[in-house]
């Protein structure tokens, strides 16, 4: 059996597909500061503990929100 790859480093595109967030709400959560991105070139990567480090930092629902 082949082991799953660890990911170090999301490119921008497959951050917002996995965590379920659009290219313009990913770009105000960097631009505010709460999210950490990087470039390489032309590209901008998120690094698999900056991503981890902005869902921790998000807030609980309420049940009363909910």
């Amino acid at each position: 059996m082949t082991p799953t790859p660890i990911i170090k480093a999301y490119p921008f595109p497959q951050f917002c597909r996995d965590h379920g967030i659009g290219r313009t709400k990913a770009y105000e959560e960097i631009a505010a500061g709460r999210l950490k991105a990087r470039k390489v070139g032309v590209r901008t990567i998120i690094l698999a503990e900056d991503a981890q480090a902005w869902l921790d930092s998000l807030p609980e629902l309420s049940p009363k929100a909910a």
